[in-house]
């Protein structure tokens, strides 16, 4: 029988809400067809699709970046505010698109306050300048009469957006992107752009571009920019995509041991970085993209994919997997954006009519919605399985949280068998003692391979149950191919 122990006293670090983060760029259907549809009946006044606000409420996301993305390399973002029609339309040269500019930064925060939660910008530093973006601060968070507040305000908005959180730049690292830089290029560039920025507002929080080519020359990049403008930086971003090209379902469930290692290193080479430049204070990790996209990649000159995955099950384990890592590494991964939202690799699908919940979105709305304040050191053991490449992998993959104010305890557990069920006994340590049912939340569906759609909206989906526990523990059986949630409370 498989064993997980937890001892409410064996912490790792407090969770910051913002691994539970997401990101609209300006591609495919993401803004244009999903989050904005002006003349829709579905639409608000504002041009907000209601159902799309409506099921990205459920998720609960308190940050959300925008507005790229491999887009914002070429973006100027005074081509999206004023009066929409006198906005120019742009050739648009990421995705080989036209960009009607109708979408822009005003329109951007008042969706984010409809949904409550906070906006994160990111500066073009791909074919922009420091001034642009240091405008842009200015725009958007001045309270001095100067032009660009001035601006704003006859744009309608007297108060500032008080924006918190910034980009600088994207993917920077890599030859796909409007402007790559070479390590020396970015750190200088990282440097004037901060400084300035930060001088129109000191109290923004930066995230430098630091890693999404895997192959790159990672130690160089890093170590360049924390030696410049390591005071400058309150994150360190890193980009990855997981997915499943071969249809081998065990190396699929075995990308929990890459995902360790990226944050486990990354960890490592952040404290080295503070120890050696004695900075005052750690640089937290923000994994500012992050999902599974592998089937709807475009080939080289191929520009007309826009990018509409559609998830199965198989998805969404791996979508669960990748957030007990971020709980695991909570000391460090501070914040998290599911790449896209809306129709984009996202876990909500639309079309004119309606919508659908994709199979990622399950996993994704039960943590942040269950999620603690504190992260556990859980330990587990039973079966295994092994892959070409690794051996001795744990079929579950564990993680919980603790929310002291209401003493509840959260267990997110991955079954990664494609055909086992796993009987599993779960204990307490010394210091508390369970008190009323366990509530056990299940997303499963028919097969590895189901999916939802349109005509089969809930093939996917969450089954719900309580079953009585001992104070100090009780036995649970976890399905295969699922993801189990579950909520105790606690004396």
């Amino acid at each position: 029988m498989d064993q997980i122990r937890v001892d409410v006293d064996r912490t790792l670090a407090s969770i910051d809400r913002n691994i539970f983060g997401g990101f609209a760029e300006h591609l495919g259907r993401c803004i244009y067809g999903g989050i904005y549809e002006p003349g829709s009946p579905l639409a608000d006044s504002d041009g907000i699709r209601t159902d799309v606000l409506d099921a990205l409420c459920r998720l609960r996301m308190p940050i959300l970046r925008y507005p790229g993305g491999n887009f914002v390399s070429g973006y100027r973002w005074q081509d999206g505010v004023g009066p929409v029609e006198q906005r120019p339309a742009r050739a648009e040269l990421a995705w080989h698109s036209v960009e009607s500019n109708r979408f822009g930064t005003n329109e951007f925060v008042q969706f984010c306050r409809k949904l409550g939660t906070e906006p994160y910008l990111v500066v073009n530093c791909g074919d922009g300048d420091m001034r642009e973006a240091r405008d842009w601060v200015e725009y958007c968070n001045g309270t001095q009469d100067t032009a660009l507040v001035k601006m704003r305000r006859q744009h309608g908005f007297d108060a500032p957006h008080k924006v918190k959180y910034w980009g600088i730049g994207n993917e920077v690292d890599g030859h796909w992107q409007i402007g790559a830089k070479t390590p020396e290029e970015y750190a200088r560039a990282f440097l004037e752009f901060a400084k300035v920025m930060k001088w129109v507002d000191p109290t923004i929080k930066l995230t430098a571009a630091a890693t999404s080519d895997w192959s790159g020359d990672i130690l160089a990049r890093v170590g360049l920019l924390v030696e410049q403008a390591g005071k400058l930086i309150d994150y360190l971003g890193i980009h990855w995509y997981v997915g499943n090209p071969t249809n081998n379902f065990q190396e699929y469930m075995a990308v929990s041991e890459l995902i360790e290692d990226r944050l486990s290193a990354y960890e490592g080479l952040a404290r080295m970085l503070r120890l050696q430049h004695k900075l005052p204070r750690p640089i937290a990790i923000s994994v500012d993209e992050w999902n599974v996209w592998y089937r709807k990649r475009s080939e080289a000159g191929d520009f007309s994919n826009t990018l509409e995955e559609i998830y199965n099950l198989e998805d969404a384990l791996v979508v669960a997997i990748q957030m007990n890592a971020f709980i695991r590494h909570a000391a460090s991964v501070r914040m998290a954006n599911l790449a896209q939202v809306v129709n984009v690799i996202a876990p909500i699908f639309t079309n004119p009519n309606g919508l659908f919940l994709q199979t990622i979105f399950y996993p994704f709305e039960l943590y942040s919605n269950t999620c603690g304040t504190t992260a556990l050191d859980v330990y587990w053991e039973g079966d295994t399985f092994s892959t070409n490449s690794h051996s001795g992998i744990r079929t579950l993959d564990v993680a919980a949280t603790l929310r002291e104010d209401q003493k509840q305890l959260t267990l997110y557990v991955v079954n990664r068998s494609e055909t086992k069920a796993l009987e599993t006994a779960i204990s307490l340590g010394d210091s508390a003692h369970l008190s009323g049912p366990v509530q056990a939340h299940v997303v499963n569906g028919p097969n590895i391979k189901a999916e939802n759609s349109f005509e089969h909206p809930n093939t996917v989906g969450v089954s719900r149950g309580s079953l009585s526990a001992e104070r100090k523990g009780f036995t649970y059986t976890f399905e295969p191919h699922s993801v189990t949630v579950l909520v105790c409370s606690l004396d």
